[in-house]
Order: structure tokens, then C-alpha cells, then sequence
């Protein structure tokens, strides 16, 4: 292989490196089950799925508690801190927004208001391997009893 072709096959491998490297995946997104033997939950069953939509993540999760209500609820936002609208039903009651921070790479925050007022703090953390992930709640549910809960999800 003569310098030249030595030289550009260098060039080619330090950008596919480069472009690779920037190309970082979100660890929030996925498709997630609440995992109830690991979890400090009034829910029986969850699934919550975070896709990637331009640069902001679609959130559409589903619980079910242990008297058997169901919940179903959607919303799409940026890592910026702004309120964007929930719809569907959450725990948390009718007019409820969420605001999404990202922390560091594997972890963020959602702060969650009904009808302006705070009713949920909440903070993701994705594991290193990206197996599982912890959503640990604190607030006052759609009744305006107490909410502190841990939930682990798994990676399906």
C-alpha cells in the first residue's frame, strides 16, 4: 500500500470514528417493562415506550395499579424545562404537564403540574449497561395523597 493510499485510509477510518462517536444514542429510549418484584409500587404492570422524534423524546406509557385501574397517557418534549401537555390518563389527574431536564447521560428529571402546581418530581436513572432503569417519584397523586415511589423498568 503506497503512503497515499495509506494517508486516505486513515483519514476515512478517523471519520467514520468521529461520526460514529457523534452519533450518540439516547439511554432513555426504548421500550421499557416495570419490573414489580424489584419495584416500591402501587402498580401491577407498566409499559412505557421513548422514541426519539427530531430532538426531543415521545413518551406513551401504560399502568396498571392493583385495584385494576388502568392508565394510558402520551407527551413529547425536549431536554429544555419547558411544559408540554400530557394526554391521556395519568395517575396524576386531567391537565397535567411535564417538563424534562436532562442531568447527564443517563440520567433526567421530569417535573410533572396539574393545572400549574407541582405535583410530581421525578428523576430517571438508566444504568451503565442500559438494562434497566429507575424512576424514582415523590409528589401527590390526582386524589392529593402522598406519591414516593421507586419503579424499575427493563429493557425489552
Amino acid at each position: 500500500m503506497s503512503w497515499k493510499h495509506l494517508f486516505a485510509a486513515v483519514a476515512v477510518a478517523a471519520f467514520v470514528t468521529t461520526t460514529a462517536g457523534a452519533q450518540t444514542t439516547d439511554s432513555m429510549v426504548g421500550t421499557w417493562k416495570l419490573n414489580v418484584a424489584k419495584s416500591k409500587t402501587p402498580y401491577k404492570s407498566g409499559t412505557s415506550v421513548v422514541e426519539a422524534v427530531g430532538d426531543a423524546i415521545k413518551v406513551t406509557a401504560d399502568l396498571v395499579s392493583t385495584d385494576g385501574t388502568a392508565y394510558h397517557w402520551t407527551w413529547t418534549a425536549k431536554y429544555d424545562g419547558k411544559d408540554v401537555p400530557i394526554t391521556g390518563t395519568t395517575p396524576y389527574g386531567a391537565g397535567t404537564t411535564a417538563s424534562l431536564t436532562r442531568v447527564d447521560a443517563h440520567t433526567v428529571k421530569v417535573t410533572g403540574k396539574r393545572n400549574g402546581e407541582v405535583v410530581l418530581n421525578q428523576t430517571i436513572v438508566t444504568s451503565a449497561d442500559g438494562k434497566t432503569r429507575t424512576l424514582t417519584t415523590k409528589g401527590k397523586d390526582a386524589k392529593g395523597q402522598p406519591v414516593d415511589t421507586v419503579s424499575t423498568y427493563d429493557r425489552q
